[in-house]
């Protein structure tokens, strides 16, 4: 399975001829990264992971690609496609296929940003049993461990404590950058130099991944 990273939180997955993208925001490069997709997974609904304009009217343009995401995202993308039959609204603690990959979700709930500010559903994915998409938040997959894990670095929402945290407990044997697009250069070599040397302590080796770098994966 080959894993192709793009700016932020997006990611897309290719196998057996198959392309499943994960959360094409507004950060992102939306269109090269859903070029040729047939699914679509989004983990909440903030913008910098679901540009619901880009991905709606590539999905008009696509009329093949079928979206799994939380009801928030469902509702936001209905408006703005014509067949909303290929919308399907998941939650967390489910099973499903995409074509030739195996799809299960975890957590539920969008991290704390501030008391002020509500939450909302988030749903993290881990595809083919071998690489976990946590979303906007540090729910760990219970119940297995996951080979791969991509790791959100910077967010308003937390800390590299708890970033660091986040990869021990999935004990995962490696782990990629995500969720990175508001760190400045400086500030990414910093997260990411702390992150890698508290993870190697672990047993899990952390790894730079830019834009449109790939990488082949094992998976079922």
């Amino acid at each position: 399975m080959l894993l192709t990273k793009f700016t932020h939180s997006c990611v897309r997955f290719e196998k057996a001829g198959a392309v499943l993208v994960i959360d094409p925001g507004t950060f992102s490069e939306v269109e090269e990264a859903l070029e040729g997709a047939d699914t679509v997974l989004i983990t909440h609904v903030h913008p910098d992971h679901c540009d619901v304009d880009r991905v709606g009217a590539a999905l008009d343009a696509a009329p093949g690609v079928d979206v799994h995401a939380p009801a928030a995202v469902v509702e936001a993308l209905a408006d703005r496609v014509t067949d909303t039959g290929r919308l399907h609204a998941v939650t967390a603690d489910t099973e499903f296929t995409a074509g030739p990959f195996s799809v299960a979700t975890y957590g539920g709930q969008h991290a704390l940003i501030h008391p002020l500010i509500p939450t909302v559903d988030n749903v993290g994915y881990v595809i083919d049993g071998a690489v976990f998409h946590p979303g906007d938040s540090f729910t760990v997959p219970h119940g297995l461990t996951v080979p791969t894990v991509l790791v959100p670095l910077h967010a308003p929402w937390s800390k590299t404590s708890e970033v660091i945290d986040f990869v021990v407990a999935t004990r995962a044997t490696r782990a990629f950058p995500i969720h990175e697009a508001l760190l400045s250069d400086t500030g990414l070599q910093l997260v990411e130099h702390m992150v890698t040397e508290f993870s190697a302590r672990y047993g899990t080796e952390f790894r730079h991944l830019p834009a449109r770098e790939s990488v082949e994966l094992a998976s079922d």
